[in-house]
């Protein structure tokens, strides 16, 4: 049993649901057994379960090994709710890696799925798996293509255009500035997905009359063989729909390096005229017998290799029953004639990949191996510019899922997923987007911190908060736990300090104010780039960097001495002349008494997160990073003294002193900022 992990942590009694709270029952991690699960209503917190626990102690000691210089820290919470959500509609078509789709609503943990990854100049498709899956409900937009093509997502979605990815909704300016579709981006897929055909007695009908036009006929028995189980399968299942049972038999031997064949044959003799009259060209055939004939030909005699789509013809009545099916419904093919008797006639289909996926999807041939598209490039010209974005008006329920590959196939397009850290696998939670949906929450953190401080063994030592996981994280404004617990640190004149990201410790300014009448209060803000389209591809869910300097402001006008923790540096993005002194300048512009640089560091979970979304968004900066973190989770000590000797002489330009790494987590005389320690980048 794991449960061991956390034996600091019990169930809280069930004492009611709260306002604007329902109890939700999603599986329970291993490590809490019993824990309240609750989901709220509120927009902010769609999607997202809290598992509330009462912890058995609260302040903690750092592990030795830690960098860090401070002995003991307080974590109210495990998991973050910073980080954003990104949906699709429920009906949205996912490709799937049998070649078929199905919404994502009814998608499930584990299902093998397409997404794409880069390779040299181009993005293939890569079969890829389904790691996490949720809903949540949100305002809905409904972008439409040139070429038809629908699509019904929330505003903060990504999809991949010429431009690299863009959200549905944006602004050029202001809090919204981030990358956004317009009428001049064309997204990067083949377009729509072809509805899949009905399973009707036309359709079956249809398919065995391809299938089985060749076959073999030995006296007065029906015999198929073939080297395709799912076609035969199909076929089995299609002849017991009409009430003809059949028996299996091994094939014929076949010659080294052939698929070797199973044979089905009817169980009664009488059954062969039914057969015969099953397989018969209709006289006048529907539109799903001719779907079920060009699934039953290209399971018989068809292939799909290197891109090239192809299904062979026998006769010249094989011939025009192929053309008039493909022309039936649009497909542009071309015949391949060797002029040779010794070699089958082939119709080729034309178009490239969207036709070969229409034709799959339409028609549903049985053969799944044949529809394969891994490692086709994804460089079709598809008619796939914007045409328009609406906001419908309204709030939808919608989906998303994380994957391998950080990306799938929704309807055509290439779709952006959502991804987090692995800083929950010690809790038995998802190591991808747990980390933002699932936050552990010790709703008795302010009993426990009392009862602590006043325990005869506790020595008054400072106390870090806010270093491994944020204490003014959004779900602190639902929990409301920090005033408890600078209550108890001020009632015991226990020294603290306070890194964040959250504007939300405004909230507490009459508390903290109390506390530092009484003891030593340290407060720090996290602020690695002042860039907002930075800000919003690598911190979503934060307060802007803006809005952070001004809740700087409001706490130096209030009196403290804040300092600013200018991370993460990010190398290549934000560690260049220009974006150092931007930051550094607006730093010192909000009344912040130091700055502490400290370039990316990237921890196991956090490096796989971040190399995912490096590659995808910056490629070009893979082989630089590959070079920096060889050596593990921290960049070359030449490269930290490098960034810092540039902070240090912008701090000097700007007036503003430079802290020495490690200063704002030391306790001196002076009331101390707490550790240099890089928040979560989401």
């Amino acid at each position: 049993m794991k449960h061991m992990r956390w034996d600091n942590l019990s169930a809280p009694p069930d004492e009611g649901t709260p306002d604007g709270a329902a109890p939700a029952a999603p599986p329970l991690p291993l490590a809490l057994p019993g824990a309240i699960a609750r989901t709220f209503d509120t927009p902010g917190f769609a999607g997202m379960t809290f598992y509330e626990v009462r912890a058995k102690s609260i302040i903690n000691r750092v592990p030795g090994q830690s960098r860090v210089p401070f002995e003991w820290t307080i974590n109210p919470y495990r998991g973050c709710s910073h980080a954003c959500v990104y949906c699709v509609s429920g009906d949205t078509p996912i490709l799937m890696a049998d070649g078929r789709t199905k919404p994502i609503s009814e998608l499930e943990v584990g299902d093998r799925i397409y997404g794409t990854e880069r390779r040299g100049a181009y993005r293939h498709y890569v079969v890829t798996t389904v790691r996490d899956k949720w809903s949540t409900v949100k305002r809905a937009y409904r972008v439409t293509l040139e070429d038809g093509t629908t699509l019904v997502a929330s505003g903060d979605h990504r999809f991949l255009t010429e431009r690299g990815w863009k959200h549905v909704t944006g602004s050029m300016r202001g809090g919204d500035r981030r990358p956004y579709l317009t009428t001049r981006n064309r997204l990067l897929g083949t377009g729509a997905f072809a509805t899949a055909p009905k399973r009707s007695a036309d359709y079956r009908r249809g398919y065995l009359c391809a299938l089985v036009r060749d076959a073999d006929h030995p006296g007065s028995r029906f015999r198929l063989a073939t080297g395709d189980d799912e076609a035969l399968e199909r076929a089995e299942r299609f002849l017991a729909d009409a009430g003809i049972g059949t028996g299996r038999m091994p094939g014929q031997p076949v010659r080294a390096g052939r698929r070797s064949t199973t044979a089905i044959r009817t169980a009664r003799p009488g059954d062969d005229e039914a057969v015969a009259e099953l397989v018969s060209p209709a006289d006048e055939p529907t539109d799903d017998w001719w779907l079920g004939f060009l699934a039953g030909s290209f399971d018989a005699v068809g292939s799909c290799r290197q891109g090239v789509f192809r299904i062979g013809v026998t006769d010249d009545e094989s011939l025009r029953r192929a053309a008039e099916a493909l022309d039936r419904f649009g497909f542009r093919w071309a015949l391949d004639d060797p002029g040779n008797v010794n070699r089958a006639r082939q119709v080729r289909l034309t178009g490239g990949l969207p036709e070969r996926l229409r034709f799959f999807h339409l028609t549903d041939p049985a053969v799944t191996r044949k529809r394969s598209i891994e490692g086709t490039a994804l460089k079709c010209r598809a008619r796939l510019r914007v045409a328009s974005i609406e906001d419908l008006g309204l709030e939808l329920p919608l989906w998303d899922i994380t994957t391998g590959t950080g990306d799938f196939i929704a309807n055509g397009v290439v779709s952006h997923n959502c991804f987090a850290r692995n800083t929950h696998t010690y809790l038995d939670l998802d190591a991808g987007a747990d980390f933002d949906r699932r936050v552990i929450v010790k709703v008795n953190a302010g009993e426990l911190v009392r009862r602590e401080l006043a325990a005869p063994k506790w020595r008054g030592a400072h106390i870090a908060m806010g270093t491994n996981v944020d204490c003014y994280q959004r779900a602190e404004g639902r929990y409301a736990l920090m005033p408890q617990i600078l209550a108890a640190l001020r009632d015991f004149a226990n020294p603290f300090s306070i890194l964040t990201k959250g504007t939300l410790l405004l909230r507490d300014l009459p508390l903290l104010r109390q506390a530092a009448e009484m003891t030593r209060v340290g407060l720090s803000y996290s602020v690695g780039f002042v860039d907002e389209a930075l800000w919003r591809a690598v911190e979503p869910g934060t307060p802007s960097p803006r809005r952070r300097l001004d809740a700087v402001r409001r706490l130096t006008d209030a009196g403290f001495s804040v300092g600013v923790l200018m991370a993460p540096i990010l190398p290549g993005l934000s560690d260049d002349d220009e974006s150092i002194d931007a930051t550094v300048a607006a730093i010192a512009a909000s009344g912040a008494t130091s700055v502490t640089p400290l370039p990316l560091h990237l921890r196991p979970g956090a490096r796989e997160w971040y190399a995912r979304w490096l590659a995808r968004e910056y490629p070009h900066l893979v082989p630089r990073y590959r070079r920096l973190y060889q050596a593990g989770s921290y960049a070359p000590q030449a490269y930290q003294r490098e960034v810092t000797a540039r902070v240090r002489m912008a701090a000097r330009r700007h007036g503003l002193h430079r802290g020495e790494p490690g200063d704002n987590r030391q306790v001196p005389e002076a009331p101390p900022a707490p550790a240099a320690e890089q928040l979560s980048l989401l």
